[in-house]
């Protein structure tokens, strides 16, 4: 009986001591993600996995394809798909989505007062003009808002994509 409270009382012990490195190390992991998300987004090194679509009119549609954004420096890769209403499409038009390389305009960054990174930017090609809004959560989640000029809005959620460590 007196091994058993002996155990019992060196588990807890460890057991106290335990738990605070562990508490730490999350802490310290969730602030170096935000760290790095946040000077990869200030060096216009976006890119981000996206997973779910929300159009205009019906329900969330989850992506099964690998869809993403990605903006370096002062150019934006789009390859997401569309679901909505187009007003006004140029004949022949591109039905294949919100697929594109082109230069991006007007940017702004901001961060609000919880550390998320809120981005504007403008953009057009030969069909159509797009401005879109990310929201960056220190997290790595990350919302898209994009308004087309001949379309209906459409937003999207996703994941900010790290580049591979170097060893």
């Amino acid at each position: 009986m007196r091994t058993k409270r002996i155990f019992i009382c060196l588990f807890i012990v460890l057991l106290v001591n335990i738990l605070p490195i562990n508490a730490q190390s999350k802490k310290q992991k969730k602030e170096e993600l935000r760290q790095a998300i946040k000077e990869l987004v200030e060096a216009q090194k976006i890119k981000v996995n996206v997973n779910t679509a929300y159009p205009m009119r019906g329900q969330s549609i989850n992506l099964t394809s690998n869809y993403s954004v990605e903006v370096r420096n002062d150019s934006i890769f789009s390859y997401l798909p569309y679901y909505g209403v187009a007003y006004s499409v140029l004949y022949g038009g591109n039905s294949m989505g919100l697929i594109f390389n082109e230069k991006l305009t007007d940017y702004q960054l901001s961060y609000n007062s919880k550390g998320t990174a809120n981005i504007r930017f403008k953009t057009h090609t030969d069909e159509d003009s797009f401005v879109y809004w990310l929201s960056i959560y220190t997290s790595g989640s990350v919302n898209i808002n994009i308004t087309p000029n001949n379309r209906q809005s459409i937003s999207f959620q996703g994941e900010f994509i790290l580049p591979p460590k170097k060893k």
